[in-house]
């Protein structure tokens, strides 16, 4: 297999670094002056003091990195199908692995579905899990799940992508990697509001273990299967992002817990995943207490005294 990286944020450059190690890397960037100042530089603004190694060639132009056949796509969740339909001539017939966590606002989709729905002779896949692309990119290690329909194609990826670093763990299960991938950074988003508002670290544990079954139920009106949120791309990953501020939507919680105003130019995907299970959950009758008062919250319809209410003061329940 010959692999190449669409999207020059930190999470591709990273994955960029960790490949090169095994040979050849292409990482595309859609802004030119990005890709060249790399070039140049062998460094990515993104991750500060760490060097693009020699075997990472960077590039802007579409052609050259679809000539491989495996395409990581680390693009945001909500610019993920206007990539791919501006490519989509040239992404026909390739394996497509999205690197990217959320559900699509309008439509309700996660990254598998929209490439399978965008490019329907491509041949989707998904790796998410609990990291940090500072972690990755400086080789520390770091343990992913590998999502593929394809029991096979999932074998071939699972060994072409693993690192000295990245070790990989194989699922069919599509359906609940996304989800566990994209729920997490709603209740990131939560988890950072309580410790913002100084609710201290048992709200925090409350709202990490209540989050999780919230995404369970999620996970299971979805079809997916309910060991898949036990791994890396569920528990795993939440339990990362909602106790480290080096998660964005963490941080975004913070924020909002402590009001202060947070970076617009930040991509915060928990924001609109939140709204998106917000909307489904109004429309299939479904129990999320949290993700809809963390989508009240981040969209400003509650303050956070507001929202600390509405969740404190629902009526008592067994576990």
């Amino acid at each position: 297999m010959s692999v190449s990286i669409l999207g020059a944020g930190a999470f591709g450059t990273a994955l960029a670094i960790s490949l090169a190690h095994k040979g050849p890397v292409k990482l595309w960037s859609r802004d030119a002056d990005q890709s060249r100042r790399m070039h140049d530089t062998r460094e990515n603004t993104r991750l500060p003091g760490v060097a693009l190694p020699s075997a990472i060639n960077t590039t802007s132009d579409i052609d050259q990195v679809t000539q491989d056949n495996v395409l990581l796509l680390a693009v945001p969740m909500q610019q993920l199908r206007s990539v791919l339909t501006r490519h989509s001539s040239a992404l026909q017939g390739k394996t497509l692995v999205a690197c990217c966590k959320g559900i699509e606002l309008s439509s309700g989709m996660g990254p598998v579905s929209v490439i399978a729905q965008t490019i329907p002779d491509a041949r989707p896949a998904l790796l998410t899990g609990p990291s940090f692309a500072d972690d990755i990119a400086r080789g520390l290690p770091t343990a992913l799940t590998l999502a593929c329909a394809e029991a096979e194609l999932g074998q071939a990826l699972q060994k072409e992508l693993t690192t000295a670093n990245l070790r990989l763990y194989r699922t069919t299960d599509t359906i609940g990697a996304e989800l566990g991938g994209a729920l997490k950074n709603v209740m990131a988003i939560g988890c950072g509001a309580s410790i913002g508002a100084g609710l201290g670290d048992s709200a925090r544990a409350a709202l990490i273990t209540r989050g999780f079954a919230e995404m369970q139920r999620f996970a299971a009106l979805r079809g997916a299967q309910p060991e898949t949120l036990m791994g890396l791309s569920g528990l795993g990953d939440l339990v990362l992002t909602c106790s480290s501020d080096l998660s964005r939507n963490y941080r975004y919680g913070l924020s909002l817990g402590q009001q202060r105003t947070f970076d617009a130019s930040t991509t915060v995907e928990g924001v609109t995943t939140a709204q998106a299970v917000a909307d489904i959950a109004a429309a299939e009758g479904l129990d999320m207490p949290i993700s809809t008062t963390v989508a009240e919250l981040s969209s400003g319809a509650y303050s956070v005294t507001e929202a600390i209410q509405s969740l404190l003061n629902r009526p008592l329940k067994e576990e």
